[in-house]
C-alpha cells in the first residue's frame, strides 16, 4: 500500500498541473477526445512507474503466500486503476486505459468477494461499468465479449457507495460521481457534491473553479 499511494501522489499531483480533472473535459463524448494533447512530465512518469513497479512485485509476493491477502489485493486494484487513468487521461492511449481497467475490476472482484465490506473497491468496478455503458452499442457488445461489463446506472450505484462508505477513495468517488451527473445533465447533484468537497476540503482550488463553471452554464 505505501509503494501505491506514492504513485497515486504523483498521478493526482501531475493531474492538478494539467488540469485533467476539471469537469469541461468530460461534459460530452466530443469535448473529451476533442481535449487538447497535454505534456506529461517524463521524470514524474518515472517516479510514478517506478512505484507501480514495487507496489505490484511486493503485491505479488504477497499474494504468492496468500492468495486472500486483501492489502494486496487492493494494491493490485489500485495499481491497476491509477495505469488506467495515466493511459488515458494524460496519455491518450484508450486501448491500453481498457486492458488496465479490466485488470483493476478483476482485482476489485477478487478482494470483494473476501472482504465484502471493501468499499473502495467499488469505485474500479463502478468506473468501468459506468465508462463502458457510455460506450456506443457496437462497441459495448464487443467489450462485453472481452470480459468488460457495461452499465452505466449500476456503475453510478456503486460509485455512490464508495463515496458514502469508502475508507481511502471516497473524495475520489464524489469526483466521479459529479462527472458523471454534469455528463447525465444533473447540474444540481453534481453542485451538490463539489460544495461538499469544497468544505471538506477548503485549501482545494479544483472545487471552487468547477462550482463556478457549473453555475454558469445553463
Amino acid at each position: 500500500m505505501g509503494p501505491v499511494s506514492e504513485a497515486a501522489g504523483f498521478l493526482f499531483s501531475e493531474f492538478n498541473r494539467l488540469g485533467v480533472l476539471e469537469a469541461q473535459f468530460y461534459e460530452n463524448d466530443n469535448a473529451f477526445v476533442g481535449r487538447p494533447k497535454l505534456a506529461p512530465d517524463p521524470a514524474l512518469r518515472q517516479h510514478f512507474m517506478d512505484a507501480i513497479g514495487r507496489a505490484e512485485s511486493l503485491s505479488h509476493a504477497q499474494l504468492a503466500n496468500n492468495p486472500k491477502d486483501r492489502g494486496a489485493l487492493f494494491a493490485q486494484t489500485l495499481s491497476s486503476g491509477l495505469q488506467a487513468d495515466y493511459a488515458a487521461l494524460i496519455e491518450k492511449r484508450n486501448a491500453a486505459s481498457l486492458h488496465y481497467t479490466k485488470q483493476a475490476s478483476a482485482s476489485a472482484q477478487e478482494l470483494l468477494a473476501v472482504c465484502p465490506d471493501c468499499y473502495d473497491a467499488l469505485l474500479a468496478t463502478g468506473f468501468s461499468k459506468y465508462i463502458i455503458g457510455s460506450m456506443s452499442a457496437p462497441v459495448r457488445w464487443i467489450l462485453r465479449i472481452g470480459g468488460l461489463p457495461s452499465d452505466k446506472q449500476a456503475g453510478i450505484a456503486d460509485l455512490q457507495t464508495t463515496a458514502e462508505h469508502g475508507h481511502y477513495l471516497a473524495p475520489f468517488a464524489r469526483i466521479l460521481l459529479s462527472i458523471a451527473y454534469v455528463r447525465e445533465k444533473n447540474k444540481a447533484q453534481a453542485l451538490q457534491l463539489l460544495t461538499g468537497l469544497q468544505s471538506e476540503f477548503p485549501a482545494n482550488t479544483l472545487f471552487p473553479r468547477e462550482i463556478a463553471h457549473l453555475q454558469s452554464t445553463h
